[in-house]
């Protein structure tokens, strides 16, 4: 494991494999690399790329400077893609998708940008406030009741009740507990974009980095059609939907996607400096 150091002085824990251009894994809510897809998914791109995954701050081995603010996500990104050589590929997952546009937007040597399943809602839905759930988040975590916090965000994404009562009861709910503080986080991320209506889109219109922007095919109607109006906001995007798929991430299916549109996008011959980074200080 190695650390780079953010500009507000946050140490961020990451890990690097793999030979060739870099990727970065952008984790969504309640991931990080000892939790979630993002350790798998770089054993499967370490064939083609040297891919980094990182813990989002506020979880796992970074640090949580506070006050919290989404240009100190980027900012991390930033001192990310600088141990990278200066250039990296972005792949974003869920709420982590919203942090690489942002990052896309913000940041200097963003090469191409992956984006699955944004929680972005367009759909009119007067039964789904998603400010209202999301107050009810923030509240939660400021009064240290990260369960309630947890079956908040639960409810807002659709996990049906029983499932969330079943869950609570389950091992990994601890280490859901453990980072459910940073769920605002991704509240500030995405609750702009969660109001069925449609979306926001000024501060993407400039990214004109090529941009995949993907679904599963099982996913609910209301994710997918977020997706397809996220594509129309990007001037240089590529819509994708993988059969089969729901939001749940499994890198044998969804890591093939995003290397093949990756080898795609990239410019650089193979032979450039690039093509082999330096490992990582511990």
């Amino acid at each position: 494991m190695a650390f780079v150091t953010s500009k507000d002085g946050t140490r961020i824990g990451y890990s690097q494999i793999g030979r060739g251009p870099a990727v970065i894994i952008v984790d969504g809510a309640l991931c990080y690399r000892s939790f979630g897809p993002a350790t798998p998914l770089a054993q499967t791109l370490a064939k083609d790329f040297t891919v980094i995954t990182y813990d989002r701050r506020g979880r796992g081995e970074s640090g949580d400077t506070q006050p919290y603010a989404v240009r100190r996500e980027c900012e991390d990104l930033e001192a990310l893609i600088a141990a990278a050589g200066g250039r990296a590929s972005l792949f974003g997952i869920s709420s982590g998708a919203a942090l690489t546009l942002e990052a896309a937007a913000n940041v200097r040597g963003v090469e191409q940008i992956a984006l699955y399943e944004a929680p972005f809602m367009v759909d009119p839905n007067p039964e789904r406030d998603a400010d209202a759930a999301w107050r009810q988040i923030n509240d939660a975590v400021r009064a240290n009741k990260r369960g309630a916090a947890l079956t908040g965000f639960f409810r807002l994404v659709g996990v049906p009740t029983p499932f969330i009562w079943l869950m609570r009861l389950m091992p990994m709910f601890r280490k859901l507990k453990a980072v459910a503080h940073t769920l605002p986080y991704d509240g500030a991320l995405v609750r702009d974009n969660q109001r069925g209506r449609p979306l926001d889109a000024r501060a993407w219109r400039g990214i004109a980095v090529p941009a995949l922007v993907f679904d599963g095919g099982k996913s609910p109607a209301w994710m997918r059609n977020g997706m397809r109006a996220f594509a129309d906001t990007l001037p240089n995007s590529t819509y994708q939907t993988v059969p089969g798929q729901t939001h749940m991430v499994h890198a044998n299916v969804h890591g093939p996607v995003v290397a093949e549109f990756f080898k795609r996008a990239i410019k650089a011959p193979a032979s450039s400096a690039r093509a082999a980074l330096p490992e990582p200080a511990s």
